[in-house]
């Protein structure tokens, strides 16, 4: 690494994620080893949040807004890291910016047929489909959950988790029930509900 690329790193000063993709969820923002100046700019956009990342422990959130960084805007950063009196530029974190938009009209299905066992027609397989909406509440949460040490998550990665979440809670559901094969769709919109509510019970 020649002293110019050195010097080009620590001198950027602003830290913000423009993502006309609206396709990923979560990105980490690239840094030379991590280092952030004293008083650099965080522009968090809306429908985003920023969490901010030390040897590996979550550390401040940031809600939409203009920042200057400093000691006094990262308490949580500040402690882990020891400053007692403050912070010289420049200092090692990593930002991960998580996107609080609303996503929807993602597609769920079983896989496989579930089985499901009638009193009147015996062993049915049944196979089931939908829709659902996702948008992230807890950003520390998605990051130590899913995100772990990943540059960046995108939608269908996200995706492919929680169709096997909900296609799973479907099975149990219905093997739960006890619901009669010519009474599922009378009972549509109650099998619906106990699906959202058990699927977000294994979300959170």
């Amino acid at each position: 690494m020649g002293l110019f690329d050195k010097l080009r790193s620590e001198l950027i000063d602003i830290i913000e994620w423009v993502d006309d993709s609206r396709h990923t969820i979560a990105w980490r923002f690239p840094r030379y080893h991590n280092q952030i100046k004293n008083g650099a700019q965080l522009i968090v956009r809306p429908g985003q949040m920023a969490v901010f990342v030390h040897r590996g422990e979550l550390a401040d959130v940031f809600e939409p807004g203009h920042y200057e960084l400093k000691t006094d805007n990262l308490p949580i950063l500040s402690t882990i890291a020891g400053w007692k009196y403050g912070f010289d530029s420049p200092f090692k974190a990593e930002v991960y910016f998580v996107s609080t938009r609303q996503i929807t009209d993602l597609k769920w299905g079983t896989p496989n047929p579930v089985m499901m066992r009638d009193a009147d027609f015996g062993p049915i397989r049944l196979r089931a489909f939908g829709n659902y909406t996702l948008k992230a509440v807890d950003p520390k949460a998605l990051l130590k959950e899913i995100v772990g040490a990943d540059s960046n998550v995108d939608i269908d990665e996200l995706n492919e988790l929680l169709r096997a979440i909900v296609a799973s809670s479907f099975a149990d559901l219905i093997a739960s029930s006890q619901i009669s094969a010519l009474d599922l769709a009378a009972n549509y919109r109650e099998l619906s509900e106990k699906l959202r509510q058990l699927v977000v019970e294994r979300v959170d």
